[in-house]
């Protein structure tokens, strides 16, 4: 491996190639029409990655992946940005980095066998069950409660804003199976096909439109105590540890999503023309651009920092957090500047960055607030 920062070297560019072209024909075509209809053709797209070997690029190979490292992974999650459309990235993430990694981590060879090997295949989709009506980012406070019923839990609550709900095989579900707070909280598998279990509405959003927020109900749900991840009630430290990789794939997502509006933007620059002269010609503009430029290569260092935090297994905590925050924040203001950039074009929905600006809204919401990153950085910081 070269000893330059990030270390991609030929590999990594190949599968970024071979993951862009796929992304260019078969998802970017479609992206105003998912989004229009609010929902894609998960189930054979994400069936057709499973066939490019890219839905478990980070996995061990004993448990259905590839077994290759976190910087092939940033590639693939870095061209997705490609379908120029946030609800379809995000519906292929949840699955790859949202719903799986953890039963990579802690699960059992029988539960690897019947959930994670299937969904290396592109067989079964996951989900995360964890914000509820009640609760978002107090997850101590979930109130969806697995009592024991002899070698079964029974399950009894409702989640809220669940991706990928609407039609998820299973979902890695929070429920509590002890006393209040995080000490109380545990991580089961969840197949969908469960009696009792229903999806309510989906909800309308802002952006994201082409995959469902969907609204989750459990009633006296029945399903088998070996269906526990990992420890009972170690949960809430669980649901942290793969909060990590949830939220560096949104900071990869977002910093490529700005990469490609800002470039949409200088083309857009060089051929419209205002007061005789092509906009991007005028000094405030190129000093804004500028600007964004410079912050977005340090957004791509930050999250590389992280991304190498997460290859050495070292605590990312800190890493990640800032990533996040960084990239969240930032997009709110490249975005806001490239829709401006475009005048009255940047208000209709034959241009990409309409929809680029709905779609990354969440970004500093989904996944921890920003607020919630600061407090992370200042615990994690001494302060």
């Amino acid at each position: 491996m070269t000893t330059s920062f990030p270390p991609f070297e030929s590999e990594h560019e190949l599968l970024r190639k071979t993951v862009r072209e796929w992304v260019t024909r078969e998802l970017y075509p479609h992206r105003k029409e998912w989004d229009d209809a609010g929902e894609w053709p998960a189930r054979e797209m994400i069936k057709q990655l499973a066939g490019m070997g890219c839905l478990g690029i980070r996995y061990p190979v004993e448990d259905g992946g590839q077994g290759l490292d976190w910087w092939f992974h940033t590639a693939f999650v870095e061209e997705l940005a490609h379908a120029r459309n946030g609800g379809v990235v995000m519906s292929i993430l949840v699955h790859t980095d949202i719903s799986t990694p953890i039963i990579s981590e802690i699960g059992t060879p029988e539960q690897k066998e019947e959930f994670l090997k299937p969904a290396m295949r592109g067989e079964l989709i996951g989900s995360l069950g964890v914000t509820e009506p009640n609760c978002g980012s107090d997850v101590a406070a979930i109130e969806t409660t697995a009592r024991i019923d002899g070698g079964d839990y029974v399950i009894n609550g409702a989640k809220t804003y669940i991706t990928n709900g609407a039609f998820a095989d299973f979902v890695v579900l929070a429920v509590r199976t002890g006393e209040q707070g995080h000490a109380g909280i545990s991580l089961v598998l969840f197949p969908t096909k469960t009696k009792g279990f229903s999806v309510g509405k989906k909800l309308d959003k802002l952006g994201t439109r082409a995959v469902d927020s969907s609204l989750l109900h459990f009633d006296e749900c029945r399903i088998p105590r070996r269906n526990l991840l990992g420890v009972e009630n170690a949960g809430f430290l669980y649901i942290m540890q793969n909060f990590q990789g949830e939220r560096l794939v949104g900071a990869l997502m977002a910093t490529s999503a700005m990469e490609l509006s800002i470039q949409d933007a200088l083309e857009y620059g060089r051929t419209r023309k205002a007061f005789k002269r092509p906009i991007g010609s005028f000094q405030v503009w190129r000093h804004k651009f500028a600007e964004h430029l410079t912050a977005l290569q340090a957004a791509k260092l930050l999250n590389y920092a992280a991304v190498a935090r997460m290859e050495t297994k070292e605590d990312p905590t800190l890493q990640v957090s800032m990533a996040k925050l960084f990239a969240g924040d930032l997009a709110q203001k490249v975005l806001y500047d490239c829709q401006q950039f475009h005048g009255g074009n940047g208000f209709m929905e034959e241009y990409d960055i309409v929809r680029t600006c709905r779609d990354l809204r969440l970004m500093p919401i989904g996944g921890g607030t920003s607020e919630i990153m600061k407090e992370i950085i200042g615990k994690w910081s001494g302060m």
